[in-house]
């Protein structure tokens, strides 16, 4: 019995000890959490100084007038924007180039047309150049009628509506 014991004991000792090696193993772990990754769209919006209302409107022009209309047009979303204008209806009852229209960017100096009033096809757009959100942009409509306007053109008319479009630029690829 003695000699039971002398062996048992040991490897009792000898399995206890082993299995406190194992449970007690160290394990090397690492980790790392990234917070919300998020997007958000960019919005597309402008304003226009007359809005709903007419860039100029005058009765009685006599031969060797100017008028002189302007607007302020402004992107107020937050992307760039290519900007453009519309003649989406236009009449004109004057003979000849007698009654003609400039339309100018007075912030850039650019032309935007010049010609006989209600030149500008119908329907079809005319670029106005890129608008960066917050910056605007001033236009001036002149409408002269001409020293030689003869008198055919007493009571005559001329209308015209605008649009103006902006369309956001070419995706592009981000990188982060």
């Amino acid at each position: 019995m003695q000699l039971t014991k002398k062996v048992l004991l040991p490897l009792a000792t000898l399995a206890a000890a082993g299995a406190v090696a194992v449970g007690s193993g160290a394990t090397f772990t690492s980790e790392s959490n990234n917070t919300i990754s998020a997007v958000t769209s960019g919005t597309l919006q402008q304003s226009n100084s007359k809005a709903d209302k007419a860039v100029f409107d005058l009765s009685n022009m006599k031969p060797g007038d100017t008028l002189n209309g302007s607007l302020t047009l402004t992107n107020t979303g937050s992307l760039p924007a290519a900007f453009s204008l519309t003649e989406v209806s236009s009449t004109n009852g004057f003979t000849g180039s007698n009654l003609t229209l400039a339309i100018t960017n007075t912030t850039t100096g650019a032309s935007v047309y010049s010609g006989t009033f209600g030149g500008l096809v119908d329907g079809a757009k005319t670029d106005v150049g890129t608008v960066q959100p917050g910056i605007a942009n001033n236009f001036t409509f002149t409408v002269k009628l001409a020293q030689t306007a003869p008198n055919e053109d007493q009571g005559r008319n001329a209308t015209a509506a605008y649009k103006w479009d902006s369309v956001q630029l070419t995706g592009e690829t981000f990188n982060q």
